[in-house]
């Protein structure tokens, strides 16, 4: 008799992420200049590849845990676990040292619990999400992980997505989670295995293994936006929609997502072409592109001038997009990061002031 469904579907999810963790390796080692001498890139030489799951001990973790503990071996990968101690909760070291030893109960290896301290720039969430992934980036790199697993089910998509409605910042926000993502240097670090799978899934798959779970009061705290979309806004628009919202805004995510990236590289393209010789934007080149092009390649502009892109929103390109297209003789307009726009004969200029 085979597994549980639930515990065979993310089984599987995990499985096809590995393979293709594997693949990434194979193609990048073909490269001389990015494979290490005698190893793999982001292993050590000779060493079998290490993927680390990022665990906070919440039922989607755990089940991506166990998943993985049990598939990694197959296919000749060390599997170990981070779970990250944000520090919010009182006795939250206990509860890290707790998910610390169901891991090692899962026969991962290495296992490790990384306090950080959260600021407060972005609002509370945004400072905890900083704060996560930067713990999560150090340990990958001093322990040489080639992939860092994360529990984001298809709920959380749809959560994002809303998110990202309601700020109005336009498609790539309405793009939800990557299955892939990282910073520069990195581009593959971050794994999204159950993407495609429900929140019930995972946490049927943990109570049929009988795998403890924590629940994070956070998640059910009206404080948190996420929290209020969660247990307010997705119940009230499925009550009003019928079910399948959850699934609908999935699939919006992947769509905007091909979207996206097909116009972030048609700017990419375009760029080029509309600098005068000497590198500067020019108006007119720049009023001849289409608006979601145009935009595209204003906002490259702006972060390649300093301006934090997490802290770039879509009024802020607009504005800058008005001294093309309604330019009226406006001053120099002020961007995050002490970055200025100003037009300047028939110039678009972008520096730091």
């Amino acid at each position: 008799m085979g597994p549980h469904p639930a515990v065979a579907a993310i089984r599987l999810a995990v499985r096809r992420v590995l393979h293709d963790v594997l693949t990434d390796l194979t193609d990048r080692s073909a490269e001389p200049s990015l494979a290490p001498s005698g190893g793999t890139p982001g292993t050590a030489a000779g060493s079998p590849p290490l993927v680390l799951v990022a665990c906070s001990g919440g039922a989607d973790s755990m089940a991506l845990a166990s998943a993985l503990a049990f598939e990694a071996p197959k296919l000749g990968i060390r599997a170990g676990g981070i779970t990250v101690d944000h520090g919010l909760q009182a006795g939250s070291d206990l509860r890290a040292a707790e998910v610390v030893t169901r891991m090692t109960a899962l026969r991962l290896d290495p296992v490790e619990s990384v306090a950080v301290r959260v600021g407060r720039d972005g609002g509370p969430e945004a400072a905890a999400r900083d704060a996560r992934y930067a713990a999560l980036d150090e340990a990958a790199d001093r322990l040489g992980a080639s992939a860092v697993l994360l529990g984001h089910t298809r709920d959380d998509q749809a959560e994002t997505v809303l998110l990202g409605l309601a700020r109005g910042s336009g498609i790539r926000s309405l793009s939800g989670m990557a299955e892939v993502s990282g910073g520069p240097g990195r581009s593959h670090r971050y794994r999204r295995p159950f993407l495609q799978i429900d929140r019930q899934t995972a946490r049927k798959a943990c109570m049929v293994q009988s795998l403890a779970v924590w629940d994070d009061p956070h998640n059910i705290d009206p404080a948190y936006t996420r929290s209020r979309l969660r247990h307010e806004g997705l119940p009230a628009l499925e009550k009003a929609l019928g079910k399948g919202v959850v699934e609908a805004l999935a699939r919006t995510a992947q769509l905007s997502r091909d979207d996206a990236d097909a116009l972030d590289a048609w700017a990419a393209e375009a760029e080029a072409g509309v600098r005068d010789e000497d590198g500067r934007l020019e108006c007119a080149k720049l009023y001849a592109l289409p608006p979601a092009v145009r935009r595209r390649v204003l906002r490259r502009a702006v972060v390649a001038a300093g301006s934090p892109a997490g802290s770039l929103f879509a009024r802020h390109i607009e504005e800058v997009d008005r001294l093309i297209t309604g330019w009226r003789g406006q001053g120099a307009i002020n961007l995050p990061g002490r970055v200025e726009a100003q037009r300047q004969g028939g110039r678009l200029v972008i520096r730091q002031g």
